[in-house]
């Protein structure tokens, strides 16, 4: 679980398991990646402020408030022609990309394309869940694309107002009509694990 989700802090996350096997797996893997279990972890400010946030983050009023927020985006969304996941959950909004750049071919990332013209446009920083994500470069210099291209607009916990998603679904709309000026990208360098997080992009010539 991320706690910095329902646990409602800065920083941190853990696993929980019944399989004392599993665990044991766990810790060697830890120790091969990270040390020791106890070689460091969580501060003790942050172990208290997860144990408040936990609590916190079972009251059914801030539930219902989680919730609606997320269902709210998703109504102006679907007014406006956009596709997303369906139901929304709690955390985010995931856009269907090809709804608002269904002519953009996936070898141009249109996810990633979605990404870069949301924030252009309007400050509003997404991820992407498509094919840099989990699409690879095969040994002879073949890609291989993903079947989804998606957005994700993850939700801060207690941080925004009705009209800050007023603001996120007007951008949307406005970057779907702008969909056939929308510039997609091309990988130009890669690692070899974990690409989404490092890799380097160009502007695909229009």
């Amino acid at each position: 679980m991320s706690a910095k989700k329902d646990g409602m802090v800065n920083i941190g996350g853990f696993i929980v398991l019944r399989s004392e096997e599993w665990m044991d797996a766990v810790r060697n893997v830890l120790i091969m990646t990270e040390g020791f279990p106890t070689y460091g972890g969580l501060a003790g400010r942050d172990l208290e402020a997860l144990a408040v946030g936990l609590e916190e983050g079972m009251q059914e009023d801030y539930l219902r408030y989680r919730l609606r927020t997320a269902e709210y985006l998703g109504e102006r969304l679907q007014a406006s022609g956009v596709g997303f996941v369906k139901p929304t959950g709690g955390h985010a909004v995931y856009i269907d990309a090809r709804t608002v750049l269904p002519d953009m071919p996936v070898a141009h990332y249109p996810a990633w394309a979605l990404c870069n013209a949301l924030y252009l446009e309007g400050g509003i920083r997404g991820v992407e869940i498509g094919s840099v994500m989990f699409g690879k470069r095969l040994a002879d210099g073949r890609e291989t694309y993903h079947s989804m291209e998606l957005v994700r607009l993850a939700f801060p916990r207690r941080m925004y107002t009705q009209s800050h998603f007023d603001y996120a679904a007007e951008v949307i709309d406005e970057v779907k009509q702008k969909a056939a000026s929308i510039r997609g990208v091309r990988i130009t360098k890669q690692p070899q694990y974990l690409r989404h997080f490092t890799c380097e992009l160009a502007w695909v010539n229009a």
